[in-house]
C-alpha cells in the first residue's frame, strides 16, 4: 500500500514541463485573454485592438461572441511572457498615463494567475476616442427638430 502525502504541493511548472506530482500547460491564447482582460479594466482604455481588429470584434459583439484577447500578442517561454497591446484611448485621459496603468495591471495579472515573469509590455496607442465620436446625431438634424 503506498503512502500520500496530504501536503499540497504548490509549485507548477508550465509549457508541459513535468513536476513529481503532474505537468501543468498553459496555452498562449489564455496568457492573451488574461492580459486583454487586464488591459481592458484600465481607466482610460476604450477599446483593444486597431482599425480592423475593432470592425471584426464589432461583428464578433453583434454575435455574441467577444474575442478577449484582441489587440493583444504573445510571446510565452517555458517561464516568461512579453506582450505587445494596441488599444485606443479616451479623451482627454493623459496617453503615458494610460499607457502606464496597463502595463502595470497586465503584469500584476499575469504574474499573479499564470506565475511567470513579464519581461516586457509593448504599448502601441493606435487612436484616442471622444465621446462625441458616440454620438450618431447630425448637428443639423438636432437643430431643424
Amino acid at each position: 500500500m503506498t503512502n500520500i502525502d496530504p501536503t499540497p504541493h504548490t509549485s507548477t511548472v508550465i509549457d508541459g514541463l513535468s513536476t513529481g506530482t503532474g505537468k501543468t500547460v498553459i496555452h498562449d491564447s489564455v496568457v492573451s485573454k488574461i492580459a486583454g482582460i487586464a488591459a481592458r479594466e484600465v481607466t482610460g482604455v476604450y477599446a483593444l485592438g486597431g482599425g480592423a481588429a475593432r470592425a471584426l470584434g464589432a461583428i464578433r459583439n453583434a454575435i455574441s461572441s467577444t474575442d478577449l484577447s484582441q489587440g493583444v500578442s504573445v510571446e510565452v517561454g517555458e517561464t516568461q511572457v512579453a506582450v505587445d497591446i494596441s488599444l485606443v484611448a479616451e479623451y482627454p485621459i493623459e496617453l503615458q498615463k494610460v499607457a502606464d496603468d496597463v502595463r502595470f495591471a497586465v503584469i500584476t495579472a499575469i504574474e499573479t494567475l499564470v506565475g511567470m515573469q513579464v519581461t516586457e509590455v509593448n504599448i502601441t496607442i493606435n487612436d484616442v476616442h471622444m465621446a462625441s465620436d458616440d454620438d450618431d446625431t447630425d448637428p443639423a438634424e438636432a437643430r431643424v427638430q
